[in-house]
């Protein structure tokens, strides 16, 4: 699964600031939100400023690098491709020209209608360069932008035109806007220090470098971060909201607080409601590193069974390891998970996982551990079964190809060969979140999206 994408911006009050170093470090706290290219845009008031590539932070950016990316304020994007291809030109921050001003934009999202606006804007005589709903959304600000030559007000007007999930950070003629979509699919936070305001899809980005972490911008929400001027868009705040799930069970680091809400919180009470739903008799709890550690936690203090380590996670191997056929696929799961055989030998192990996509990387680990000698292996997940593909960011899979689209929960159980196999129900995810399920985007579970779908507009 990919997630698009990390995003900050930052203005500061000090015009003699340069900022891009902050912007950096930000984006490296949001390293696990994208690994495929990283980009940073500033101005000084005079000049735009922009640096991007593909590959990690620290491949495309060193410090003569950013030395040169001068300004007070300015943009950064980490991303993963579910909207365009992997390739150079469709890495953000995307930058163009509007009578002569410079634009640059960086979204964290997807926007479920990109092609038919596309396709629109090419009617209209806009040209492409890349194949991101990225340069759709700025096109859309430049038309909008010209009628009147209201950056708010175009913004809001383009929103009107946009079907999906989007944050976006634009950095405009020396002004930073963010902006969150009226549903508040995808996250984006606030945060200040000294004169320096700052806005991240997640709180650690803010943690990083010592800025304190004010509120969430609000569903349909615009601000202009230089005066602090902020703007609902008409009509959003009426509407239901539809945060993203897989942000708590998945995505989001622990340490993030994400609508208020403590993730690292949220996730130790999904492992405390997996053992009420699903209690084992085992010798040790044991997670799939790293994003199953605190709800295994949790498990381990509902159940008080001892919470070992059976698998060690070998962190220089990217989420992006890809490998053609099954015998290297097999060979990139033992390459990123390795287990402890003391740990393992006789045993009997609750393995918490937090969701099950196709199921490949989840029969490759149990094999791994009985290899390794586990006498039973009780499998617990920290998600309800994901039935139905994401419109909305997620690259998963297509619905034949999701594991639990059309097999049972004991289908399931036998092709990944485990003793016994529970998924979290959607009733305790809820509650675990604090959000109530009309308020929250469950569609990869139940395929009650928030949106038309793809296909309700001829795409």
């Amino acid at each position: 699964m990919k997630d698009k994408c990390g995003i900050v911006g930052i203005y500061s009050l000090d015009k003699n600031k340069d900022i891009a170093p902050h912007i950096y470090y930000g984006l490296y706290a949001l390293q696990h939100r994208g690994q495929e290219s990283a980009g940073i845009s500033t101005s000084n008031g005079k000049k735009f400023y922009t640096h991007k590539g593909m590959g990690l932070l620290y491949e495309v950016f060193n410090g003569k690098k950013l030395k040169k990316l001068k300004g007070n304020i300015g943009i950064g994007h980490v991303r993963y491709s579910t909207t365009g291809q992997s390739r150079i030109e469709n890495s953000q921050p995307f930058h163009s020209r509007i009578d002569g001003l410079d634009i640059a934009i960086a979204h964290n999202g997807d926007i479920v209608n990109s092609w038919e606006l596309r396709r629109k804007l090419q009617r209209e005589g806009y040209t492409f360069r890349s194949t991101t709903d990225s340069e759709v959304i700025s096109h859309l600000i430049r038309r909008e932008y010209q009628k009147d030559n209201n950056m708010m007000k175009a913004i809001e007007r383009t929103s009107k035109h946009l079907i999906g999930s989007y944050s976006l950070v634009i950095l405009f003629n020396h002004g930073l806007y963010a902006v969150r979509d009226p549903l508040g699919i995808k996250p984006l936070a606030l945060a200040e220090k000294d004169g320096t305001r700052m806005v991240a899809s997640e709180s650690v980005a803010f943690d990083v470098i010592g800025a304190e972490y004010q509120r969430d911008v609000q569903p349909g929400e615009i601000i202009h971060l230089n005066n602090e001027e902020s703007h609902i868009i008409k009509g959003s705040e009426k509407m239901r909201r539809a945060h993203c799930m897989f942000e708590y069970v998945y995505f989001a680091r622990p340490d993030s607080i994400i609508d208020g809400r403590n993730v690292y919180e949220v996730r130790l009470k999904i492992g405390r409601a997996l053992y009420r739903e699903h209690p084992a008799d085992v010798d040790v709890v044991m997670p799939v590193p790293d994003s199953a550690i605190t709800a295994a936690i949790g498990y381990s203090r509902e159940s008080g069974i001892p919470y070992g380590e059976g698998l060690i996670k070998n962190r220089y191997v990217g989420r992006t390891f890809i490998m053609p056929t099954q015998e290297e696929r097999e060979t990139a799961v033992k390459l990123k998970m390795n287990p402890i055989k003391s740990e393992l030998e006789n045993k009997r192990i609750v393995l918490i996982d937090d969701s099950i996509v196709r199921g490949t990387t989840s029969k490759a680990l149990i094999d791994v551990l009985k290899g390794a000698g586990a006498r039973e292996i009780h499998l617990r997940i920290g998600c309800p079964p994901i039935t139905s593909p994401c419109y909305y960011g997620i690259a998963m899979a297509t619905k034949k190809e999701l594991l639990a689209s059309n097999k049972t929960i004991e289908e399931i159980r036998d092709i990944l060969g485990v003793d016994s196999l529970g998924y979290l129900s959607i009733e305790s995810l809820v509650e675990a979140i604090g959000i109530s399920k009309e308020n929250l985007c469950t569609g990869c579970l139940d395929g009650e999206y928030p949106t038309p779908l793809p296909l309700k507009h001829g795409i």
